[in-house]
């Protein structure tokens, strides 16, 4: 396969029960590619291992005064030099094509990983982590897919050198025969503490990318509460652990590359004083010990590659195992009988007992925050359980309109529920391209949009816009939305959902990070457009709760209230203890109504993004 035809037609299906079989599975996939590098290589290599020949043709025709052969032997040259350029040329073309090709593999198979799995990926491995097997995993994999052909062809080639030399003259040919394998094998008991150093620097390194990620991603709270330095000191801490472990593992990579040079010069050293007494004694002539101190000297350039393979395999067998790792992870399949032609009806979740009536607003009251997460990952479908490899793994799965989600086509499942969680992801793009999702149809991107209340949004980014048009459908937004405020993503995130128009759609905490006035009539408009349509919101906003249908209070992951915002407020203590964030004594006067405003959000790490 050419660079050209990639992304591949389909990557296949990869062996990943350990790092090795992955491997091993990926040079499989690329036995053309690899026998072409091969060939290439055997060429190259083979005119620079024929070199010393003509070499010491021609220093014993000087000797001899000889012209003709003299002649013969710069012809000989000459040859072997184009094979040596075009020889080298070739290799590197194919063998970088092999490592583009195989890491192109890899990063189509994560990213098809990625997409099944969704928000489950970060719930068993970290982002770091995922970075680094994105980017630094699959470069070390790819060196080492690059670097086995030029390996076997200097492996091939160091063989029949030897062989030669053996055949030419037995003397000397025994002495370096016997000598190469054993520089080969030198560096093989310091292989295993330099990996385990590369593994502990790796190890470093991921943790340090992981806590850069989280610094960034979270640098506008961090800027309203005053706590950069706090992080920075830790990333500062971080960096210096890499750095120390970056030079011990340099230390003993230097240390094998000195045992690469020592040696072999040792090897040429006994070489030349055993060849300089055999032309004393007149066994063998000047030309030969010449051609035999060449192929010696050629010798050291395959002995490189013996060390560069070693290097390769060490680095590329820790990252394939983590690659491996990500690769096999796996969430319930959905069901392979045809999805209902209308899967509608009410959302039943057995594990809590919620009830959320078709056609219905109904909102979510939960005290704990990650257990409305959980709830809304369940709400879609993805069972958190499982991804999590907690014992929640057997809970049965949620149920529309008396359906399992389980017992139907993952496509059908994530088209009939719509989940948007509490910190939405904003692709890089323009505005037009972030909207442009599958839809119904029936709900228009400015109906939406001034239902998300995204209006001083739409003037923020005419202004941005790029080429005068001021239209802001083309303008850029920049990756994860972060030229955004928190607000102002999360109402773009809003009116993209609201575009889809599913079935039933299960928004986790919309509003968290505007204002009152905008939460309000984000509100209405969420009632208004979504009429008829089945909506769960998990909030603990009055302004969102007080419009609701129906409101279910959760306790410890169970229903246990039902009803309206106001009564619920009047008669349950729990309830009105987690929406006002008053304490369950807080006296409440009979028969009257909260007004709206009374329950006041307090303390919000949203409200403080949103004013930084």
């Amino acid at each position: 396969m050419q660079i050209r035809d990639l992304p591949h037609p389909d990557p296949g299906v990869p062996d990943v029960r350990t790092g090795g079989r992955l491997l091993l599975w990926l040079h499989g996939q690329q036995l053309g590619g690899q026998a072409k590098a091969l060939v290439w290589g055997l060429v190259h290599t083979g005119a620079v291992a024929s070199f010393p020949l003509p070499v010491g043709l021609a220093v014993q025709a000087v000797v001899d005064r000889d012209g003709g052969q003299l002649a013969w032997s710069g012809g000989l040259m000459v040859l072997l030099g184009v094979l040596i350029a075009l020889g080298d040329a070739m290799l590197h073309r194919s063998a970088v094509t092999n490592w583009i090709t195989a890491v192109a593999r890899l990063q189509q198979l994560l990213a098809r990983k990625t997409a099944e799995l969704g928000s489950a990926l970060t719930q068993r491995v970290a982002a770091g982590e995922i970075v680094a097997v994105s980017t630094g995993d699959l470069e070390k994999i790819g060196w080492f897919v690059e670097a086995v052909s030029r390996f076997g062809a200097a492996a091939l080639t160091s063989v029949g050198v030897c062989v030669a030399l053996v055949v030419y003259q037995p003397a000397l040919g025994i002495v370096v025969a016997l000598g190469v394998p054993v520089l080969a094998l030198a560096v093989l008991p310091l292989l295993p503490p330099a990996t385990r150093r590369a593994d502990v620097q790796r190890e470093k390194a991921g943790r340090a990318t992981e806590l850069a990620s989280d610094t960034v991603a979270g640098l506008r709270v961090l800027r309203g509460i005053g706590g950069e330095e706090l992080f920075l000191g830790r990333y500062r801490s971080a960096s210096q652990d890499v750095r120390r472990a970056a030079v011990r593992s340099a230390r003993m990579w230097s240390l094998i590359s000195a045992v690469q040079v020592v040696l072999p010069g040792l090897l040429l050293i006994a070489v030349v004083w055993y060849g300089v007494r055999l032309v004393q004694d007149g066994r063998i002539a000047v030309g030969e010990l010449v051609t035999i101190y060449s192929a010696v000297a050629f010798l050291l350039y395959p002995l490189r590659h013996f060390e560069e393979i070693a290097m390769a395999y060490s680095f590329s067998r820790p990252s394939a195992k983590r690659a491996a790792r990500v690769l096999a992870l796996t969430r319930p399949s959905g069901g392979t009988a045809g999805a209902p032609e209308a899967l509608d009806g009410d959302l039943y979740d057995p594990v809590s007992g919620l009830t959320a009536a078709a056609g219905r607003l109904t909102a979510v009251v939960c005290g704990d925050p990650d257990a409305a997460g959980r709830l809304a990952e369940r709400l879609g479908g993805h069972p958190a359980g499982t991804d999590t490899g907690t014992d929640e793994g057997t809970q049965p799965s949620v149920l529309l309109g008396g359906t399992t989600l389980d017992d139907v086509p993952r496509d059908a499942a994530r088209a009939a529920v719509l989940v948007q969680d509490k910190d939405p992801v904003l692709l890089s793009g323009t505005l037009g391209e972030l909207l442009d999702v599958p839809s119904s149809g029936l709900v228009g991107t400015q109906e939406a949009l001034a239902a998300a209340q995204c209006g001083d949004v739409l003037a923020a980014l005419a202004q941005a816009s790029a080429d005068d048009s001021g239209d802001p459908m083309r303008t850029r937004i920049t990756e994860r939305g972060r030229s955004l405020s928190g607000g102002q993503r999360q109402r773009l995130a809003l009116a993209r959902s609201l575009i889809a128009d599913p079935a039933v759609l299960v928004l986790d905490e919309p509003t968290s990070a505007v204002d009152s006035h905008t939460e309000a009539r984000i509100a209405d408009g969420l009632r208004r457009l979504r009429g008829g349509r089945t909506t769960v919101v998990l909030t603990s906003s009055p302004l969102l709760l007080d419009r609701a249908d129906e409101v279910v209070f959760l306790s410890d992951g169970k229903v246990a209230a039902t009803g309206s915002h106001r009564d619920l407020l009047r008669g349950h203590p729990a309830y009105r203890a987690v929406v006002t964030r008053e304490t369950d004594d807080a006296p409440v006067t009979p028969g009257l109504a909260p007004p709206e405003e009374t329950p006041v959000r307090l303390g919000r790490w949203d409200q403080i993004e949103e004013t930084a």
